[in-house]
């Protein structure tokens, strides 16, 4: 599924308290997509961390974006920076980081984690 599709997956519900800074914290612990190399079933734990401003993300909506890229051939980098450019689209947030923790596959275990705003300068 091409990422401007998958993105309308996502709702949000209004933030019932934008002028307090307090972090939201939604862990997806069987994520699973696939190796564009090899075909073969990628596991890990998504965890999202924000700050909402507006807006917060529905669950529901959530847990059907995330299933979405079961079938996806996607490397860990990759999904891990769409899952953060897809919600600051829809959320808007202050904050946001997202960690792809992926399960060890061929002895190495991978982490990336893409944060908004980027905190390079």
């Amino acid at each position: 599924m091409k990422s401007k599709n998958r993105v309308k997956l996502l709702e949000s519900f209004p933030n019932s308290f934008p002028n307090r800074d307090y972090v939201i914290i939604h862990q997806a612990n069987e994520f699973t997509s696939v190796c564009p190399k090899t075909g073969q079933p990628d596991f890990g734990m998504i965890t999202i961390k924000y700050i909402a401003d507006k807006k917060c993300v529905e669950l529901k909506s959530l847990k059907f974006y995330l299933q979405s890229y079961r079938n996806d051939g996607i490397f860990y980098e990759n999904v891990t920076n769409t899952i953060l450019d897809d919600l600051i689209s829809v959320l808007k947030p202050r904050w946001m980081e997202i960690v792809g923790d992926f399960t060890v596959r061929g002895g190495l275990q991978s982490k990336v984690i893409a944060t908004y705003p980027d905190n390079k300068s």
